[in-house]
């Protein structure tokens, strides 16, 4: 039984983890933590109601075997530190970290068994491989669009999977999507770059996640989608990492090997 430890257990993505952990038969809650302050602290959580959630996990370090993370980039850089030395697993769900942040867990990795992803979605990561796909495909003779709409709370934008379906395409196509991804139009934006990867976002209500990928040419289009409709899909794929992280090695890992597609 593999005993996961959830950062932020009491917020809306942390609730969802702890439902997740509860339902799946090879893992169970070993500690939980939430924000100084926040009044869910001393509260347990977990199947058992016997999790206390404590502001501090370096006090519970032994209790667990794999820390999920969906807080804060600067909160995921602490927990990184605290898995390299307690020698734990880490799942980061994390969006918005920066790249001297995703070096540190490259660096990490060469010791630390970690999975990092912007999604945790089976369906997602399966809509990554098809993007993959759908690009070597098409080739340079369609112009490649990314839409994606999430709720009123998100504080990042585009978002991490609208990301990375644009660094998917452009390693595809040979682009740099530091050079060529435009976010946003306006005015007199002369005709369209072939060679760049436009991004569209929207925020509104309690919108979970979308995301468009749009490949249009001339005759016809190709539009791959995911919706996802409850937070429980992303919960449920990172208790699906927890538990696969707990039998791999160290490395730096996402999705796409968790689930077997990147030989695909």
């Amino acid at each position: 039984m593999i005993r996961i430890a959830i950062a932020g257990a009491a917020g809306r993505m942390g609730r969802n983890l702890v439902q997740a952990v509860d339902e799946h038969s090879e893992a169970i809650l070993g500690a939980a933590s939430e924000r100084p302050g926040s009044e869910a602290l001393g509260q347990t959580v977990g199947r058992e109601g016997t999790v206390r959630m404590v502001e501090d996990l370096t006090r519970v370090v032994d209790d667990f075997d794999v820390l999920i993370d969906f807080t804060s980039p600067e909160s995921t850089m602490t927990h990184l530190e605290l898995c390299r030395a307690g020698g734990k697993g880490l799942v980061v769900g994390t969006t918005g970290l920066d790249a001297e942040q995703e070096e540190r867990l490259r660096v990490a990795g060469e010791s630390l068994a970690i999975v990092y992803a912007p999604n945790m979605s089976v369906g997602v990561n399966l809509t990554f491989k098809l993007v993959e796909l759908a690009a070597r495909a098409l080739g340079d003779s369609v112009d490649v669009e990314i839409l994606e709409a999430h709720h009123r709370h998100k504080v990042d934008a585009p978002s991490g999977t609208a990301l990375k379906l644009g660094r998917i395409v452009a390693e595809t196509l040979g682009r740099d999507l530091e050079h060529d991804a435009v976010y946003g139009r306006e005015g007199q934006t002369g005709a369209r770059d072939r060679r760049t990867i436009g991004f569209a976002t929207v925020r509104g209500g309690d919108i979970v996640g979308e995301h468009t990928t749009l490949f249009a040419g001339d005759g016809e289009r190709v539009e791959i989608t995911h919706k996802a409709s409850s937070r429980t899909v992303f919960a449920s794929g990172a208790v699906r990492a927890a538990v696969w992280l707990a039998g791999a090695g160290s490395g730096l890992f996402d999705m796409q090997d968790v689930l077997g597609l990147r030989e695909l």
